[in-house]
């Protein structure tokens, strides 16, 4: 059984740095790809971050690029979404999702089947 748990998330003032996790049980990731999406009241879901680990890509949206930075750690099956220089914009849920099975590049939450639980992030301005 596929489980993501994100943490990580908190409270952080305009300008700072958070670092959140997704841990993943019950599948290898290095088998597919991992996104981050984040999702702000009244606002539709967005795509933040993506990591495929056979290309060993990576991709992130614009608005957080420069700022948000992913890193896997293979040997605990996690990846870490390093984010800074955090913006009042940048307050959402943030959850980890798995696209099992892999077959290509998507920045829509739509083609992710597992997901994790999300974890809240407010950057006070």
């Amino acid at each position: 059984q596929v489980q993501l748990v994100e943490s990580g998330g908190g409270l952080v003032q305009a300008g700072g740095s958070l670092r959140l996790s997704c841990a993943a049980s019950g599948v290898n990731l290095q088998r597919y790809a991992l996104g981050w999406f984040r999702q702000a009241p009244g606002k539709e879901r967005e795509f933040v971050a993506l990591i495929t680990w056979n290309s060993g890509r990576t991709y992130s949206a614009d608005s957080v690029k420069g700022r948000f930075t992913l890193s896997p750690d293979n040997t605990k099956n996690t990846v870490f979404l390093e984010m800074s220089s955090l913006k009042s914009e940048d307050t959402a849920v943030y959850s980890c999702a798995a696209r099992i099975p892999y077959s290509g590049v998507s920045f829509d939450p739509s083609d992710y089947g597992y997901w994790g639980q999300g974890t809240q992030v407010t950057v006070s301005s």
